[in-house]
């Protein structure tokens, strides 16, 4: 009995040895053939970076978004300028206009609008398939989570001044050379318009006013469309302007204490019928034909998509410059 117990207790060793070593094999195999294939992945990764990520900074914390991504949503109706400055297209855009703006139209023709709405249009997102959302956080923090579960999504400070959206942009795509080249290109532009409006119209006064639909509205020196018009460009504001006023919501019968040599209308929507029978009706009043700009023939009627992101994105700002150049060249010849 005792040499019968100790073959089968032999028999038993020898099989759980050869399972052992039969498990053992096993992983040395699959890890041998992983190893293989990791070292694949990294060669693909070094030579074609389709998969490779990298980690940026947002106002959520660290996150890991594609190293190069080709499909990217831009939120609120700055970025997706900011966005193209840089040389990126984006699929999906929030708009508030029907149609995008001159400058935008060609280059946005394949590109998805959204409208603009206090919530993102989530499914129109989905839709677009991107690989990468950015956003401002104090437009796009409230939708965050549902955001991010679409695709790796970026949210940026808020900034005072859209330079530093733009550098925060560019940080996130390795394009800080590329916004360096903007920003001074734009200011060569600035200087080249400002010398030109003053050679056509010197220290004459000039008065910014938007027309909406409910309201007229006087651009100062103090907000960044008015800024933009009296300080980058030098016009010259009317002297009895609020000195610590950004703009002036005013009604037509206050227009005449404004009364400058050269008056810039911007209509807020060139294609709300609201807003072309309030201007048509401004017209035909005899406030508006004693101003000195009209009897003068000093008014310039400037476009509200084309003008819409004044002061507040690179293009818009680019095309204001030879959009107003264009206009006083043909009137102060």
């Amino acid at each position: 009995m005792k040499s019968k117990w100790w073959v089968i207790t032999g028999v038993m060793l020898m099989v759980l040895l050869l399972g052992a070593c039969g498990k053992a094999a096993g992983p040395d195999t699959s890890a041998s053939g992983e190893s293989e294939k990791s070292s694949s992945s990294a060669a693909t990764n070094t030579t074609n970076d389709k998969g490779e990520v990298k980690v940026v900074q947002t106002e959520m914390g660290e996150i890991t978004i594609p190293k190069s991504p080709k499909r990217v949503v831009g939120l609120s109706v700055v970025y997706p300028e900011l966005l193209y400055s840089l040389g990126i297209v984006p699929v999906a855009v929030q708009n508030y206009h029907e149609d995008f703006p001159k400058y935008l139209q060609e280059p946005f023709k394949n590109t998805m609008k959204m409208g603009i709405a206090k919530t993102p249009n989530f499914e129109a997102i989905l839709e677009a398939n991107p690989d990468l959302i950015i956003a401002p956080a104090w437009w796009s923090k409230k939708d965050y989570d549902q955001l991010s579960s679409i695709a790796p999504t970026v949210l940026l400070p808020e900034r005072e001044e859209w330079p530093e959206e733009l550098q925060d942009i560019a940080a996130v795509f390795g394009k800080e050379t590329e916004a360096k080249q903007v920003l001074e290109d734009l200011k060569q532009h600035e200087k080249e318009g400002a010398d030109k409006l003053h050679s056509l119209i010197g220290d004459e006064t000039v008065l910014y006013a938007r027309v909406m639909e409910k309201e007229i509205v006087l651009n100062g020196p103090n907000l960044s469309r008015g800024a933009f018009v009296h300080k980058r460009l030098g016009l010259k504001p009317v002297s009895n302007f609020p000195k610590d006023e950004t703009g002036l919501s005013i009604s037509m019968e206050v227009l005449p204490e404004y009364d400058a040599d050269h008056l810039i209308i911007q209509l807020d929507d060139e294609e709300n019928p609201e807003i072309q029978k309030k201007y048509k009706d401004m017209m035909s009043t005899s406030i508006w034909k004693n101003l000195k700009a009209v009897k003068n023939n000093h008014v310039y009627l400037v476009g509200g998509k084309e003008w819409f992101n004044l002061g507040m994105a690179p293009m818009s700002d680019n095309y204001a410059i030879d959009d107003l150049v264009a206009a006083f060249e043909e009137k102060n010849k």
